[in-house]
């Protein structure tokens, strides 16, 4: 009887320590553009990706931004966009122009832009190998931060004059 006891013991002590656990990313975030999330797309749930629809205007710009949790790959569909991604050190900036049917990987966390250098409009689909990327526009996060970076930072960090500064900070 206590050989069949400690059997058990044994057997639920194995079985709770190999269980499995897996976990997603919450529902995407609406960063930059229109998002297709898994509320709006059930079919994106629990499949660790996002996608989403950006439109530019002729010259338009997607300024420099980095999504920290994902990679993405960006489709142009119509137009012509000038894009590049820019590596940690040494800071090698890797540049395209991109025409329809184009496909540009911008690596995970890398600071990225894309600009449409078109008279007309254009047209991407961005993906993310996950369902929250999120976003942090550069310019907005230096310039517009809430409290705002000292002043003295910005100076040093960008070898700027404080009368440059104080008009950057006053366009966030």
């Amino acid at each position: 009887m206590m050989k069949g006891v400690h059997f058990l013991v044994t057997l639920a002590l194995l079985a709770l320590a190999t269980s499995l656990a897996s976990a997603y990313d919450p529902s995407p975030l609406q960063d930059f553009c229109v998002a297709i999330n898994n509320t709006d797309s059930a079919g994106l749930n629990t499949q660790g990706l996002s996608l989403s629809r950006v439109d530019y205007a002729p010259y338009g710009l997607n300024p420099p931004h980095t999504h920290p949790r994902a990679t993405e790959i960006l489709l142009v569909v119509e137009g012509t966009l000038y894009a590049g991604f820019d590596t940690s050190d040494p800071n090698k900036l890797f540049t395209k122009v991109l025409n329809k049917g184009d496909v540009f990987v911008f690596p995970m966390g890398l600071i990225h832009f894309q600009m449409n250098i078109g008279k007309t409009n254009a047209l991407a689909f961005a993906s993310f190998n996950s369902q929250n990327p999120g976003v942090s526009t550069i310019a907005n996060a230096v310039f517009g931060s809430t409290p705002p970076i000292n002043p003295d930072v910005l100076i040093k960090a960008f070898q700027l004059d404080k009368n440059v500064v104080d008009y950057l900070q006053k366009q966030f």
